[in-house]
């Protein structure tokens, strides 16, 4: 066991060679997959989507990839760990979302578009306003994504090489920066997805490595590991029910509601997301993908539940939160002990191993959140609008390549403010931006024939000025010693989350601007091609 009082950095100081080396070894390797696959990237379709030569199974692994980030394997342990119960509302949530995005979202979207969001609903609406809409949409949920990978990579890594300074952890974002976007500028959606396959394994076979050690040491019993986590927490029976973040007062309760709202619907609308579904051949595949993601994270989602009620069980609510205030670092920790401890080889190489995984896990979501992001720049805003249409391939995929140097650079400062943020809490943040941007615009554009031009804008920009707006004046930017800014206070919106205003109004916003606004398709002609379209595929690239 570790020695109280120590910080973990503290006591993992004569292992810290084998550590740096486990930990270089995995971000080389990553490094060579992208360097390798960005040889085969040869146009537009290769740096987009990967030249849609990947099957249902090797996408559902990537999609897997890039939906389990450290707010899945940091965040959400950290949270039960801490909360209990309330903690383990987060895996529900994040894995309920995914049938919204099989049910609704999935094949239509395939079938309807070329690379980005922004080709659905161009379709039938005015190109240049739409698309421009679609791609600032894409640019600002990614870069509230980015924002809660950067926070984990700098937990992360503090933790590993014992960095207590602000400067040095500051660092160590802008490192994580640099790598992604060599990751996208170098491998494209090859290499990305590549990446994402790689690292889909290695989380998984880590998460299981740490539950089958969390059942191990509590005789295989459930009910043994849950008692022992109630007694360890300090709240006894309390910490397995709820109310220990949200439904203590009416007003966590609502907040509870707002967070559920944007974590089931939010994932149908999320850029990088979104974009995977066009690296398969088909809508079958598109649809056998998701299937498969679904089985995966499901599988994964589980195994967190024993990883955070592992890590309260076996270390103290002080030593976790002395080491991160928002406990992200909840898992590595529970990986230190269960290998032995403090002084012990075996709880060194797990932590390094473990440590090495999830940050293998940040710099992979991050290239698809970048790529998923300068793809939308480059194809919507800077071949359709600014170009009118008249860039050369070449063209595009530079203009890519610059834009995720510009997206990376705003991802880095901003990460640099939310370091005490838990990335589970700005994952959810980014899930209500998109709920209420992109997830209107989305199923309206293929759903209702009513549609138009005027009431696109309105919900794209509309949802994204509300959601956020009342993220500016909530508790998760001031007025809270976690705050992104904890000596001001001028929030007055109650929620740490938006997304019970925010996404009715975006889905308003659609509807009254396009009842405002003259019918563009007054026959249902241009309705009637994009239904076919996208239930059957007829015509899709």
């Amino acid at each position: 066991m570790s020695r109280p009082g120590v910080p973990l950095a503290v006591q993992a100081q004569e292992h810290r060679p084998l550590i740096i080396g486990l930990f270089g070894l995995f971000v080389l390797a990553t490094l060579a997959i992208t360097v390798w696959a960005g040889r085969s990237t040869k146009d537009a379709t290769d740096f987009y989507a990967g030249g849609r030569s990947f099957t249902g199974f090797q996408n559902g692994l990537a999609i897997s990839g890039d939906y389990m980030s450290a707010a899945s394997f940091l965040g959400i342990a950290g949270a039960i760990a801490l909360y209990g119960y309330d903690g383990f509302l987060y895996s529900i949530g994040f894995l309920v979302a995914w049938l919204v995005a099989l049910l609704l979202v999935a094949e239509p979207l395939r079938n309807s578009g070329r690379f980005t969001m922004g080709d659905v609903l161009a379709y039938r609406m005015r190109q240049r306003p739409v698309r421009t809409a679609a791609g600032v949409s894409t640019i600002v949920v990614s870069i509230f994504y980015l924002l809660a990978q950067m926070v984990g990579a700098g937990a992360l890594v503090a933790l590993l090489l014992g960095i207590t300074s602000d400067t040095g952890k500051n660092l160590i974002v802008v490192l994580v920066g640099l790598i992604m976007i060599l990751y996208v500028t170098v491998g494209g959606m090859k290499g990305t997805t590549w990446v994402q396959i790689v690292k889909a394994g290695l989380l998984i076979a880590g998460a299981l490595l740490l539950t089958v050690l969390v059942f191990n040491r509590f005789g295989w019993s459930v009910t043994a590991l849950l008692d022992a986590a109630a007694a360890n927490s300090g709240q006894g029976a309390a910490f397995l029910e709820p109310g220990q973040k949200y439904g203590a007062t009416a007003l966590s309760k609502v907040d509870f509601i707002s967070l559920g709202l944007a974590l089931v619907l939010g994932t149908a609308g999320l850029p990088h997301i979104l974009i995977r579904f066009y690296t398969v051949p088909s809508a079958k595949a598109a649809r056998t993908s998701v299937n498969w993601a679904i089985g995966i994270i499901g599988g994964f989602y589980l195994m967190t539940i024993a990883l955070g009620f592992g890590a309260a069980a076996l270390i103290s609510k002080a030593e976790i939160t002395a080491s991160n205030p928002a406990g992200n670092t909840a898992a590595p920790l529970l990986a230190w002990h269960l290998g032995g401890g403090a002084g012990s080889s075996g709880g060194a190489i797990l932590l390094a191993v473990i440590s090495a995984v999830a940050f293998a896990t940040i710099l992979a979501v991050v290239a698809g959140l970048t790529l998923a992001s300068s793809s939308s720049f480059a194809h919507d805003i800077y071949a359709n609008v600014i170009k009118r249409g008249r860039a050369t391939e070449r063209q595009e995929v530079a203009a890519a390549r610059l834009s995720a140097v510009c997206i990376g650079a705003v991802a880095v400062f901003l990460g640099i403010f939310a370091g005490k943020l838990n990335v589970a809490g700005l994952v959810a943040l980014a899930f209500a931006v998109a709920a209420s941007a992109n997830l209107p615009a989305i199923l309206y554009s293929l759903f209702w024939p009513g549609f138009t031009t005027r009431g696109a804008l309105c919900a794209i920009y509309g949802g994204l000025a509300v959601s956020v707006l009342l993220v500016l004046f909530s508790p998760v930017v001031s007025g809270r010693p976690t705050s992104m800014f904890p000596g001001l206070d001028f929030h007055w919106f109650p929620l740490e989350n938006p997304g019970l205003v925010s996404i009715p109004a975006g889905f308003a916003l659609g509807w009254l601007g396009s009842r405002l606004s003259p019918p563009e398709d007054p026959d249902g002609e241009k309705y009637a091609e994009l239904e076919v379209r996208s239930l059957s595929g007829a015509g899709a690239h």
